[in-house]
């Protein structure tokens, strides 16, 4: 990865932080809790104009092994 685009990321997601905490610390709750192959989580959006989308994923062992992955990651930046 190129190392501009990389440090432009680490900025970007900084700023996603900042302008929603709510979201990192219900992140890190369900770090916490330790997700387990099995769980199911779910995301419903809610456009503007009152559209509601709605999806689900039940967690694999390749999902965790992805997470793991972006967690280190995480921990370079």
């Amino acid at each position: 990865m190129n190392p501009m685009a990389f440090l432009g990321l680490k900025n970007d997601i900084d700023k996603f932080k900042k302008n929603h905490p709510k979201f990192v610390q219900f992140t890190k709750a369900f770090t916490k809790a330790g997700l387990q192959e099995g769980t199911i989580m779910e995301c419903k959006v809610i456009t503007p104009d009152g559209q509601e989308l709605q999806a689900n994923i039940k967690i694999t062992a390749d999902d965790l092994e992805l997470l793991e992955k972006l967690k280190n990651l995480r921990q370079e930046m």
